[in-house]
């Protein structure tokens, strides 16, 4: 099977034109009723009722607003889970689609609305045609975007409540093209961690700086010298990210303020070079405040930590997609994303696989958390195939894939 010039794929037999016309209505209908996370009310529900109507058995209220489909067929005792995300993110819609959002300041600008309808449309496939030995649980996560929703799911047991022997995610991605794949054994997006320093010193008149202890002065210090630490005190062979995303301070043009405050994110791979930068970003607070003379105090978060595919499960995902999009439309070899996901909670206790869906047409639109942003619905036959076959190779044979 591969995909033609216009971006569309030919030979999904197993799909039809009014199965995929129908997931793009359930993915406009999610896009139209954005729900950030936790409050993902409405889009649980919608999906529990879908999942229903399809005969599985669905359990709801797990991490608080995820939903969990169980279907089996045959008599194997193997499984796999499937997990798509369902919040959408604090962002006003610009667009003029005439299925926009309809609630101001949310929108599905990430595409998990694409991802809960491509998984729908795999559970009513396998519901129908039961092709496959074990049981598939289709996990609908809440709360992907900062919140950890993967990590409530798992602490509501689960895996305990739904086991899967290996778990299974994928995400959009624009900059790939429709009709390619990618994914590959090891990290695919980094660790992901929040930081915040708060400086207090001693306001004053701007034209009598001497008679301050001058907090904007030492938060210009510090944010030249955090950007030293990935660049002197990491190993160049390593990776890692420091930005200072946010520097709050002050209320007028002729008062030096009293506090000032700096947030930002860290992202890695290896806890151990984690460790040097937190290390080092405490030293360069305490010392820089002192040297100002400033007092300093920062917390610092650990929020994600990185998305690490396992061998066996990414060359068996590869496999599949090879089968359905040809060879060449797979990529195994790529850099990772300095990005994170929490689905990588789900992959520190299951073996496991995240890939990446190639969505660019001909001309590529908006990016990820864009407030134009939208999924695009020639994708969805790709991965709700992608789903299907999956699980029709991972529960019906144990023979292992071979590796590239």
């Amino acid at each position: 099977m591969q995909a033609d010039r216009q971006g569309r794929l030919s030979g999904f037999a197993m799909l039809s034109d009014a199965a995929v016309q129908e997931m793009a209505a359930w993915r406009q209908d999610l896009h139209r009723h954005p729900e950030t996370a936790f409050d993902e009310h409405r889009t649980a529900g919608k999906i529990a009722g879908l999942l229903r109507s399809f005969g599985l058995e669905v359990a709801t209220g797990i991490g608080r607003t995820g939903v969990v489909g169980t279907l089996r067929a045959g008599g194997g005792s193997r499984s796999i889970g499937l997990r798509a995300d369902m919040d959408a993110l604090h962002l006003h819609e610009q667009g003029e689609l005439p299925y926009r959002s309809q609630h101001a300041g949310r929108m599905h600008a990430c595409g998990h609305d694409g991802h809960c309808a491509m998984l729908l449309g795999a559970a009513r496939h396998l519901a129908e045609s039961r092709a496959f030995d074990g049981t598939v649980q289709f996990i609908f996560q809440p709360a992907e975007e900062n919140e950890g929703g993967g990590q409530e799911m798992l602490e509501d047991g689960l895996f305990e409540r739904f086991p899967v022997d290996g778990v299974y995610g994928m995400h959009n991605w624009p900059g790939l093209p429709l009709g390619q794949m990618a994914m590959h054994p090891g990290p695919m997006m980094m660790a992901f961690d929040l930081f915040e320093i708060r400086l207090r010193g001693q306001g004053g008149h701007a034209a009598m700086p001497e008679r301050t202890r001058d907090v904007i002065a030492a938060q210009a210090q510090l944010v030249t010298a955090l950007q030293s630490i990935v660049s002197r005190n990491v190993d160049p062979l390593d990776c890692a990210v420091l930005s200072v995303t946010q520097v709050e301070a002050g209320s007028t043009w002729n008062i030096i303020p009293e506090q000032a405050l700096l947030r930002g994110t860290v992202r890695y791979v290896d806890p151990a070079v984690q460790a040097v930068i937190e290390s080092r970003m405490r030293e360069l607070v305490d010392h820089i405040a002192l040297a100002m003379g400033v007092e300093a105090d920062m917390d610092y978060w650990y929020r994600y930590p990185a998305t690490i595919n396992a061998e066996e499960e990414t060359w068996l995902a590869a496999d599949v997609a090879a089968q359905l999009l040809g060879e060449a439309n797979v990529r195994t070899k790529m850099r990772p994303s300095m990005a994170s996901e929490d689905f990588a909670f789900m992959l520190r206790e299951r073996p496991g696989c995240y890939a990446w869906l190639g969505v660019d047409g001909p001309a590529p639109g908006a990016g990820l958390h864009s407030p134009h942003y939208d999924f695009n619905d020639q994708a969805l036959a790709i991965g709700a195939a992608y789903w299907i076959k999956l699980v029709e190779t991972a529960l019906a044979s144990a023979a292992k894939p071979t590796e590239r």
